[in-house]
């Protein structure tokens, strides 16, 4: 698989759900050190600390728990940022409000975490690499998915602006991953009540996506020797062709 992550310190910022478990797992069969942040699903994170991981409570959106998040890995290496909300909105009345918090929880706090991480890893002289976390919906057009879809298509251009004021000298990759429909994380009970059967049926992808998937999206992008920044990947099994 290339070059080793054994003893590299790498924050899941908001990965105690399926995807972040998935991950998890992943790097901590390599041998990586492993700090997985949740910001109010306690039982759920603690299975991930019985597997070996770091677990810290937070909330990527506030500065002072954004700090204690990255002090927890002094020497890090990698940061993956799954952390979001689906800001799913019932009535035209409440877009405003959700709009607010999906500007906060998808854009803000996520774009904030990379480029802090990022300062850390300079200062320190220490290449690394930045994975953040986007949607289908950032790169297709779903109607009803405004609240949602907005956010994350602005963390696309955020991680290129990013990934090109740390290339070169510092050599900290920037990318995105924008999983499909993925039978784990907030598509779970969409794909349980049958709302995506017609993309199999009709042909468009061959099955759902497993978190699997996304895991190896993950180790490909935080290889030490990778040569990708500033890049989308698209993890939806061709669906917004």
């Amino acid at each position: 698989m290339g070059e080793s992550l054994r003893e590299r310190e790498i924050i899941l910022a908001g990965g105690s759900g399926g995807l972040g478990q998935a991950v998890t797992e992943l790097l901590l069969a390599e041998g990586a050190h492993v700090i997985v942040s949740y910001r109010s699903n306690a039982a759920r994170a603690e299975r991930l600390a019985g597997l070996g991981a770091r677990i810290v409570q937070g909330d990527i959106t506030r500065a002072e728990d954004r700090k204690r998040l990255l002090d927890a890995a002094p020497a890090l290496y990698g940061l993956v940022v799954l952390a979001g909300e689906p800001a799913r909105v019932t009535d035209a009345a409440g877009m405003e409000t959700v709009l607010r918090s999906s500007l906060e929880v998808n854009l803000l706090g996520p774009l904030m975490l990379a480029r802090e991480a990022a300062e850390r890893m300079k200062a320190a002289g220490t290449p690394g690499a930045i994975v953040l976390f986007s949607t289908m919906q950032a790169v297709g057009v779903f109607p009803g998915s405004l609240a949602y879809a907005a956010p994350k298509a602005g963390l696309l251009h955020g991680a290129r602006v990013l990934a090109k004021e740390y290339r070169g000298p510092a050599n900290i990759r920037v990318n995105v991953i924008c999983p499909g429909v993925m039978a784990a994380g907030m598509a779970e009970a969409s794909i349980a009540s049958g709302k995506y059967d017609r993309y199999l049926r009709e042909g468009i992808i061959p099955r759902f996506g497993r978190a699997g998937d996304v895991a190896r999206a993950v180790r490909f992008l935080l290889e030490p020797d990778n040569y990708v920044t500033g890049q989308v990947l698209l993890v939806d099994g061709g669906l917004t062709l």
